[in-house]
């Protein structure tokens, strides 16, 4: 069984989820605020990855609609490269493209303010996206 933290890396926040290739389904798991500098972001997703003993990292990338990598995805793959030297542990990316989108299309019709949907929506998009992954991986 391999254990993975989906990662949804954001300037501002980061959502976590978990899963594993057992069980195949990805749970949401938290937020948390981006800390400056990112060397304290990356501490702060390992300080996660050893409670949960994950043996890998799915990071979103958030490609553009026609498949290219823009800034953003570019600083992902700073993240993602500073997240593996600093963990050991290897790094996945998997397209993230719409998984906000989604996130919020699964709070809709909820009871929940804004404010709340705002805080579940980075986990519920790291949710959607290692959804994803779990669900192309070929089975164990």
């Amino acid at each position: 069984m391999s254990r993975f933290l989906g990662i949804d890396y954001g300037t501002k926040r980061i959502g976590l989820a978990i899963g594993d290739t057992v069980g195949r389904l990805a749970t949401p798991l938290a937020t948390l605020e981006a800390p400056e500098p990112p060397d304290r972001q990356v501490e702060a997703v390992l300080t996660c990855a050893r409670e949960y003993e994950v043996d890998a990292f799915v990071v979103g990338l958030p490609l553009n609609m026609d498949d290219t990598e823009g800034p953003q995805a570019q600083s992902v793959r700073r993240f993602g490269t500073a997240l593996e030297a600093a963990g050991g542990l290897p790094v996945h990316y998997c397209d993230e493209r719409l998984s906000s989108l989604t996130a919020d299309e699964l709070m809709q019709g909820t009871e929940l303010t804004r404010k709340q949907k705002k805080r579940r929506r980075d986990r519920l998009a790291a949710q959607v996206m290692l959804q994803a992954f779990l669900d192309a991986a070929p089975s164990a």
